[in-house]
């Protein structure tokens, strides 16, 4: 796992490198800034009265429920869903929260998109509606509707990528190392000794089971590991790319892996004060995957690394994230309902179907004649979209020179 490269990043300048990062990325728009600045979000709830927003039934939520954070997700089958793709923040609480943080940051993306305001107004109602569309069902939740052209050119590469597609997009190739430079680095002894532990310890088993559903004991050797320069929220958390190989080939797949370690972290969204939640925030990160992205939860395993929580998945070639970065008037109404459908279908699946029926009645009684959507919705986001927005240019003051250089 070790190789020369001039552009490696020391471990002693790891911290700088990733606050500057951070820094720059989240100064590149609006919609970027909201998706680091999760604790903004919760500051500006923290404030607010619980009485201006809703009660729901409290079940796993996302937590940090924007844009970035839903995409195509593989099962271990290969069949592809567009889910939750990214559950750090997950806890059992009110399903409000993420209704508010998604048209939040379905409003920034208008913006960056330099749509009229008339659109974010019809972009909440119609994650409003989408949202409970689902809630007026009965038995299957899965509802057909129109996916936005965003979403559908995603499934499109999603259902045709190839594992050596996965390998160029991740690793810059698809031969078996891990090529150091701007987005990966070299690994301290303890971080090497550390990563070759997992894929021998205790938890294997699990991570055999997580990977090779279908059978597949043979022992797991490292092939090659770096530490990765990756996101924007966990930048500065430990995070991996380890390229792994089951020593028997399975009869019908490929015999390397790409798996991501992630640091889990105490999350800053408000869980329900009856709610008993894992106190290890990796086995907490999985729970929440397992109910709200079934297909992605199945294939993450919690562990510990260096003595922190970390939870582990394959990456597989169907994941993707959504772009939605310039959108149409009508792509963004398209966009905004099927975003609302795919939060409510995670949401409605935990719910029995009285709860489903009263939550869906308490989010109907708060419509208003002039907005076909809760006005506690469009007032939420009104106010953060003011707050947000004056909080980006500010950083983009203190931390944006350095873009302009790009």
């Amino acid at each position: 796992m070790g190789k020369n490269s001039a552009n490696w990043v020391q471990v002693k300048d790891r911290s700088s490198v990733l606050s500057a990062a951070r820094n720059l990325k989240m100064a590149r728009s609006t919609q970027a800034y909201v998706r680091g600045s999760t604790i903004k979000f919760y500051e500006w709830l923290d404030s607010s009265p619980p009485s201006t927003l809703p009660e729901g039934p409290a079940i796993w939520i996302c937590g940090d429920c924007h844009v970035g954070n839903l995409g195509p997700i593989a099962d271990t089958k290969g069949d592809v869903a567009i889910e939750i793709r990214d559950l750090d923040q997950t806890v059992i609480g009110n399903p409000a929260h993420d209704l508010i943080r998604l048209g939040l940051s379905l409003a920034m993306s208008a913006r960056d998109s330099n749509l009229p305001g008339v659109i974010t107004v019809k972009m909440v109602e119609q994650l409003m509606l989408g949202y409970e569309q689902v809630f007026t069902k009965t038995g299957n939740l899965v509802t057909k509707m129109e996916r936005p052209a965003a979403v559908k050119i995603a499934m499109k590469q999603a259902l045709q990528r190839s594992w050596k597609q996965l390998a160029n997009a991740r690793i810059g190739g698809s031969s078996p190392t891990i090529p150091l430079g701007k987005r990966f680095w070299p690994l301290t002894k303890a971080e090497h000794a550390a990563i070759s532990g997992l894929f021998e310890g205790k938890d294997v088993e699990k991570l055999k089971a997580a990977f090779r559903p279908n059978g597949g004991g043979a022992p797991i050797k490292v092939i090659d590991a770096a530490y990765w320069m990756k996101g924007c929220s966990s930048l500065g958390l430990l995070r991996y790319a380890v390229l792994i190989k089951f020593e028997e080939k399975a009869p019908h797949g490929h015999d390397l892996y790409l798996v991501d370690i992630k640091e889990a972290v105490k999350t800053a969204a408000p869980r329900d004060t009856g709610a008993k939640m894992p106190r290890d925030n990796a086995i907490r990160v999985v729970h929440g995957a397992r109910q709200l992205a079934p297909y992605l939860g199945k294939r993450m395993v919690a562990t510990r690394m260096l003595g922190r929580p970390v939870f582990l998945r394959e990456l597989l070639p169907q994941d993707l994230k959504l772009e939605i970065e310039q959108l149409t008037c009508n792509e963004a109404m398209i966009a905004a309902r099927f975003l609302g459908m795919v939060v409510g279908t995670a949401h409605a699946r935990q719910m029995e179907a009285m709860e489903r029926k009263n939550w869906h009645r308490e989010l109907h009684r708060n419509h208003t004649k002039t907005l076909d959507a809760p006005s506690w919705l469009w007032s939420s986001i009104v106010e953060l979209v003011v707050s947000h927005e004056r909080a980006y240019l500010e950083h983009c003051r203190r931390f944006g020179g350095p873009y302009l250089n790009e």
